[in-house]
């Protein structure tokens, strides 16, 4: 190269070469959004964009997903280790392997080399969503894929077009294999065009500033980013945080599945071990070993350098451990169709870990899952198939200075439409949206109360069609912090001639259901976990959310405390009701055992049968239990007689987890599922 990658750089030339890289990327977005064929893209927005270099580290994004932009450098790495020289100007590669970087199979990696000044320089990377990969079911993903080969067909690190010459041959047999193939096709020439806009962007900044001149300035951008994130991690107190986190099941038992994770803080370094995480399982919410790096560093970046730029260089300070055959790293055959429901729940562990270090940034729990849902079947008019496919948003969690947001994004989602279109969706699939709104008293009430979640009715017009879901927290609800309460968990049933139906026996997990015509699905998404005790929020913004309908009269009374009488809050009976909730909260002192864990997973909290009784508890029942840290304990009761009454008993990590000691207070609620 003609210009040395390690040169100088002027303040103003590094800025305007950071912002063209950022610019290129959106411009990619954009392109993808005119040019997409299915709904799920140009509605849905599930896709991003990134640069690369020759190395695989990322360069740029923009407003796109994380989980989706994370893992990226370990496929460009597969690329390299797989093809290496033989990787020439004009070849395009094809990747959505779990086991080598990919996420779950629906999400195709397209890498796209450029090559300048003698070898790879920085190029482009899409992925995308494509809305159905063949499999068991219509869309792929179900919550009761058992093994690899029902989640779609798998593609290895795969060149699909070499030296600007299509290979007809691999893409036939790819869209031989899955539904709805014109979609595919369409999608797959819209992320093409996508890299090749970027290319001649890329190519056009190197014709004015150099090739050399502008590798010099990415390699500066990421150190700057490194330099930026470990001032942040050094201003944190050295030291180690637990945390454990539950996902509802596998769909297969209604055993909960355990996260484990340490947090540790070393000067200007931060370790994140997940040993002690579950087996991979039978079910579908395995992931492979690109998932928690990346649900890591989102938490992470969100929590101690927010406004930082998010590059290769801002990864650099972290350490991740998984085990290999846990569920964060799964081998063949592990199905891996939830690695996003998988991908939320991390990032709820590392909420509760990472809260200890940051309390001033910690937020209450998200809705906590993609709430992935197929409705698939065949078009009475025209008689071709159809496919439904989205991923309705929930409420994000209350935070110091707010309440959180109502059926929308959050950090960990890029920029996912919240729902697409009501005129699209009838457009183009033979269904009628009978309603859409926000669902009343979902959002974790507190001193700020969580976001609300979606409630959304989908009537089928098709004589059959087939209902999938894959969805977390429909058992085990988005968690409060610092005695907020929980979010209302998610919810799906269809509604048949006057009768609920469930569409499996295992929640949020269905495969397959059969739907008839005038079958109306009923989608109801968590609400956020709420921030402080909901006793100490203003009466006046309690009676607010009932005349906007957040939150119902019985809610206010229920959760707030406040008593609501011809439309206005009566304050003598609102200051007894709350003196009474205060009085009748279940308050015991905390006793150190040496296991409460039990062998399906569960962490047991061992009760006097005498108190359990008196809280109305049954064994087994699950309840919250907080202490003095951020976010609580979930666990299940056990009657131990030979625990004193009043007490509760828990090991030596669960009482780290929540902060108490032996002897100090905690607090036990019921969480009623």
């Amino acid at each position: 190269m003609s210009e040395e990658p390690n040169r100088e750089i002027d303040p103003i030339t590094l800025e305007v070469l950071n912002e063209s890289f950022v610019a290129i990327v959106r411009e990619m977005r954009a392109n993808m959004v005119r040019t997409a064929y299915s709904s799920i893209i140009y509605e849905g927005h599930d896709f991003s964009c990134v640069l690369v270099d020759g190395e695989g580290q990322l360069v740029a994004m923009a407003e796109d997903n994380p989980v989706h932009i994370f893992p990226v450098p370990m496929e460009v790495g597969e690329m390299l280790k797989r093809f290496g020289d033989e990787i020439h100007p004009g070849d395009v590669f094809l990747h959505n392997d779990p086991y080598t970087g990919g996420t779950h199979l629906n999400d195709v990696a397209m890498i796209s080399p450029l090559f300048g000044g003698g070898g790879m320089t920085i190029y482009p990377v899409v992925r995308a969503h494509w809305g159905d990969v063949g499999g068991t079911t219509p869309g792929s993903i179900s919550g009761k894929n058992t093994e690899i080969l029902h989640d779609g067909i798998r593609i290895p690190i795969l060149k699909v077009i070499e030296r600007g010459e299509l290979n007809r041959g691999i893409v036939d047999l790819l869209f031989h294999n899955m539904r709805v193939p014109d979609e595919r096709r369409g999608d797959f020439f819209a992320m093409l065009a996508t890299c090749h806009t970027a290319h001649l962007r890329l190519e056009e900044l190197a014709g004015k500033y150099g090739w050399g001149l502008v590798l010099a300035a990415k390699q500066r951008l990421l150190d700057r980013a490194e330099t930026s994130m470990r001032r942040r991690i050094a201003a944190v107190p050295d030291g180690e945080s637990a945390f454990e986190h539950f996902m509802d099941h596998d769909g297969h038992s209604l055993d909960p599945i355990r996260i484990r994770v340490k947090v540790t803080i070393s000067r200007d370094e931060l370790a994140v071990d997940f040993s002690g995480t579950d087996a991979q399982n039978e079910g579908a919410y395995n992931v492979g070993p690109a998932m928690a790096p990346s649900a890591a560093f989102s938490v992470i970046k969100a929590f101690l350098d927010p406004k930082g730029a998010i590059n290769q260089g801002a990864f650099r300070p972290l350490g991740i451990v998984t085990e290999p055959g846990s569920l964060l790293a799964a081998r063949y055959p592990a199905s891996c169709a939830g690695s996003m429901e998988v991908s939320h729940a991390i990032v709820s562990a590392l909420i509760g870990a990472v809260g200890r270090f940051a309390p001033n940034s910690v937020t209450g729990d998200l809705k906590g899952t993609s709430n992935h849902i197929y409705i698939g079947g065949n078009d009475p008019q025209s008689g071709k198939p159809f496919l439904f496919y989205e991923f309705p948003a929930g409420g994000t969690g209350g935070f110091e200075e707010h309440d959180g947001n109502s059926a929308t994004r959050n950090f960990t989602e890029g920029d996912f439409a919240s729902i697409q279109s009501i005129e699209v969706i009838e457009h183009i699939h033979p269904l009628r949206l009978r309603k859409v709104s926000l669902r009343e008293d979902s959002g974790g009430a507190g001193l700020r109360r969580g976001g609300l979640g979606l409630l959304r009715e989908v009537e089928v017009l098709a004589d059959n069609a087939l209902l999938s879901i894959s969805s977390d927290k429909n058992v085990i609800p988005p968690f409060g912090v610092f005695g907020g309460g929980p979010g209302s968990p998610n919810r799906f049933v269809v509604e048949r001639n006057g009768e609920t139906l469930p569409p499996s026996e295992t929640p949020g997990k269905a495969a397959g259901f059969r739907l008839l015509r005038g079958d109306v699905v009923v989608i109801e998404t968590s609400g956020g976990g709420g921030f402080g005790d909901p006793l100490d929020r203003d009466s006046g913004q309690v009676l607010r959310d009932t005349v906007a309908g957040y939150v119902s009269e019985v809610g206010a009374r229920r959760n707030y405390g406040v008593f609501i009488w011809d439309s206005g809050v009566d304050e003598e009976q609102t200051l007894s009701l709350r003196r009474t909730i205060r009085m009748n909260r279940n308050s015991l002192k905390a006793v150190q055992k040496k296991t409460t864990h039990s062998k399906n997973s569960r962490r047991l909290c061992h009760v006097h049968p005498e108190s359990a009784e008196h809280m109305t508890l049954a064994l087994g029942a699950l309840v919250e239990v907080g202490g003095k840290m951020g976010a609580p304990l979930r666990a299940w009761i056990e009657m131990d007689s030979e625990m004193a009454p009043g007490s509760l008993g828990l090991d030596s990590l669960g009482m780290a987890i929540i902060g108490v000691k032996p002897g100090e207070e905690v607090f036990l609620v019921p969480l009623g599922i």
